[in-house]
C-alpha cells in the first residue's frame, strides 16, 4: 500500500476567511490527509480566542468535507515551531498560499529556515484564485472593528465570532 500524501496548512486563521478556504479546498485535493493547523504564538494572542477559532473552522470546513471525496481533513492545534507540529502531525508537505509578491517574499524564506530545520519536510505554495487575492485577516479585523460587513470574505460563522468579540471589546472599554 502507498504512503499517504500528508499536508500540513498552518495558519492563525484569526479569522478564517474566504481565501484560507480556497487553500483548503485546493489543497484537499492534492493529498489523502490535510492538517489545518490553528498556531497559537504566546506573544500574539489574536482576537478571537483559539477555540473560538477551532469551532468556527470546524462549521467552515463542514461544505468543503461533504464535496472534496478522496481527502481526510483534519483540525489541529499547534504552539511550537510549524516545522515541528508538521512532523508531529505526520506531514511532509507544508502548504502556504500566496495572494502576491509580498507574500512570496515572506514564504521564502520561511520555508528556506523550515527546509534548514527538517530538510524532510518540503513547503509548496498555492496562489490565491482571483477572488480571493484581495482578502486579509488583518484587514477583515479593520472592517469589523470599524463596523462594516464582511460578509463577502469570511463564512457567517466568521462574521459573527468578529462581531461578539468587538461587541465584548467595546464593553470592556465602555466600562
Amino acid at each position: 500500500m502507498a504512503e499517504q500524501r500528508v499536508g500540513f496548512y498552518p495558519g492563525s486563521f484569526d479569522p478564517v476567511t474566504y481565501g484560507h478556504l480556497d487553500i483548503i479546498t485546493r489543497a484537499a485535493r492534492l493529498f489523502d490527509v490535510l492538517v489545518v493547523a490553528v498556531g497559537q504564538h504566546h506573544a500574539k494572542p489574536g482576537l478571537l480566542s483559539l477555540e473560538e477559532r477551532l469551532q468556527v473552522l470546524e462549521a467552515a470546513l463542514r461544505p468543503i468535507r461533504d464535496t472534496i471525496s478522496g481527502c481526510d481533513i483534519r483540525l489541529a492545534k499547534y504552539s511550537c515551531l510549524t516545522v515541528e507540529a508538521a512532523r508531529r502531525a505526520g506531514a511532509n508537505v507544508i502548504v502556504r498560499g500566496l495572494r502576491d509578491g509580498s507574500d512570496f517574499d515572506a514564504e521564502v524564506r520561511m520555508a528556506q529556515t523550515n527546509a534548514t530545520l527538517d530538510a524532510e519536510i518540503e513547503t509548496i505554495f498555492l496562489a490565491a484564485s482571483a477572488s480571493a487575492r484581495m482578502i486579509s485577516s488583518t484587514l477583515i479585523r479593520q472592517i469589523a472593528e470599524m463596523g462594516g460587513d464582511v460578509g463577502r470574505f469570511v463564512p457567517m460563522e466568521a462574521a459573527a465570532a468578529l462581531r461578539r468579540a468587538f461587541a465584548q471589546k467595546s464593553g470592556e472599554n465602555d466600562a
